[in-house]
C-alpha cells in the first residue's frame, strides 16, 4: 500500500507516542504535530479505513500489524538518517528536520545501501 507523506507521519507519530504510552488519543498526535482536531480526525479516518490504525472502546488508538510495520519502517529511517547527519557534522535540529523530510521519499535501495555502509564502516 502507497501511503502519501501525511499518512506516514501519522503513523510515526502513533507509534512514537505509543512507545511513552499505551493511551494514545488523537488530541495527543495533534499536538505532537500541530496539527488541528479536524485535520487528525480526517487523516485518522483514512488510515482506518485503510486498516492502519484502530480505536478501542475508550478512544484510545492503536496501530494495526500492518499499521506498525509502516511505522516502524519509517521510524528507522528517520533514527538512521538523524543519527548519520549528526555524524557528518549537521546539528541536531537541522539533521532531525532533514531527516523527517527524506524518510518518506528515499528508496529502499539506497536506505540498505546506507544502512549497509554504515555498518561496513562503523559510521
Amino acid at each position: 500500500m502507497s501511503l502519501l507523506e501525511s499518512g506516514e507521519m501519522y503513523l510515526e507519530t502513533i507509534y512514537v507516542l505509543s512507545q511513552k504510552s499505551n493511551a494514545v488519543r488523537g488530541i495527543d498526535i495533534g499536538e505532537h504535530l500541530g496539527y488541528s482536531k479536524p485535520s487528525v480526525s480526517r487523516g485518522l479516518g483514512l488510515l482506518k479505513d485503510a486498516g492502519l490504525v484502530v480505536k478501542d472502546k475508550d478512544g484510545y488508538i492503536k496501530l494495526t500489524e500492518a499499521g506498525e510495520k509502516i511505522a516502524k519502517t519509517i521510524y528507522e529511517r528517520h533514527t538512521v538518517l538523524s543519527k548519520l547527519f549528526m555524524d557528518l557534522g549537521v546539528d541536531e535540529a537541522t539533521a532531525t528536520e532533514d531527516a523527517c523530510r527524506i524518510e518518506h521519499y528515499i528508496s529502499e535501495t539506497t536506505f540498505e545501501a546506507i544502512k549497509a555502509h554504515i555498518k561496513k564502516h562503523g559510521v
